[in-house]
């Protein structure tokens, strides 16, 4: 999912050369140092082993914030061995969310995981003035996928944070997206803004949305990718349905970033790639000043695992350029 060919990046595209799969991305952080990352109430057994297997990668180094009777239990039932990791007692999942995000805060960890808790409650406690993670930018979720119907990875957001979101949070959905597609190796990527149709519409919302975020780019409100909408999901993935339109445009058919209009268009889309079209994903949340593994209770471990990878590389990079 990095992209690792100089032309490809100048291009501005996240080209076949780009690293695919979870094991090629476990191999080009594999020389990354590993970074203390708290994981808020990892008590089932696929959150657990997610973070143990990111941990046996060396991608991090977990510090488990949880009932420590709890998460004993479960890691014996899962046979999950747990031996040299350490283990912050907490008497509950508020706690566990409250005290990851404020060793957040506290630079003791570089980055943060949501464990078997509710997302709500998991942001929440990052949202709190205590924690000290706000930036100027709005927290934004990225779903990174990859699937073989469409030639490179590409970045979907928001489908799991804002819910109905103004034009001024997607300025900044977007602001996030670019910044990530950056982190990935994409030099200036190509951004659809979504909605049902590909003309503005003054009845539906997310057109007008649209072009007043094409013309924000223009007046450099908004930079570092290229930006057109609206365009219906078609004509920004597939070249010909844009030629069929009559549509010219340097990002349609060949899209790094979907902007959704709202949590559940791009919810659904999310996971009908990855459910029915056996896409590979991972989660992260972006805007914070730590970067934040968000993924499904429902996720695999490999979700897990690719996540964490990402938030490696974003860690390393705030090191240098802080959000």
């Amino acid at each position: 999912m990095i992209d690792t060919d100089s032309r490809s990046s100048q291009s501005g595209t996240m080209s076949a050369n780009t690293i695919r799969g979870v094991q090629r991305l476990i191999e080009h952080v594999r020389n990354m140092q590993a970074v203390r990352m708290a994981v808020a109430h990892p008590c089932d057994a696929l959150s657990l082993s997610g973070a143990i297997d990111a941990r046996n990668a060396g991608i991090i180094v977990p510090v488990l914030v949880a009932p420590q009777a709890k998460l004993r239990a479960i890691a014996k039932e899962a046979g999950i061995d747990l031996a040299g990791c350490e283990i912050i007692d907490v008497p509950h999942s508020h706690a566990a969310a409250a005290v990851a995000a404020e060793m957040a805060g506290k630079g003791e960890v570089e980055t943060l995981m949501k464990g078997s808790l509710h997302t709500e409650e998991f942001l929440s406690a990052i949202l709190s003035p205590c924690a000290g993670l706000r930036t100027e930018r709005r927290i934004t979720h990225c779903y990174v996928m990859e699937t073989a119907a469409y030639p490179r990875p590409f970045i979907i957001t928001d489908a799991a944070v804002n819910v109905a979101p103004t034009l001024e949070d997607k300025a900044d959905i977007v602001r996030n997206a670019i910044s990530l597609a950056h982190a990935l190796g994409v030099a200036e990527p190509k951004v659809a803004i979504l909605a049902a149709v590909e003309t503005i519409n003054p009845r539906m919302q997310s057109t007008l949305d649209a072009a007043a975020l094409c013309k924000m780019a223009d007046r450099g409100q908004i930079k570092g990718g290229l930006l057109d909408g609206p365009l219906a999901l078609d004509n920004a993935v597939s070249p010909d349905a844009a030629r069929v339109k009559g549509i010219r445009s340097a990002v349609a058919g060949q899209a790094d970033i979907l902007v959704v209009p709202d949590l559940e268009s791009g919810n659904m889309l999310a996971k009908q790639l990855e459910f029915l079209g056996q896409a590979d994903s991972a989660g992260i949340v972006m805007g914070a000043r730590v970067p934040i593994v968000l993924t499904s209770r429902a996720d695999s471990s490999q979700t897990r695992l690719v996540s964490c990878a990402i938030a490696l590389l974003l860690a390393h990079r705030y090191r240098s350029t802080p959000p």
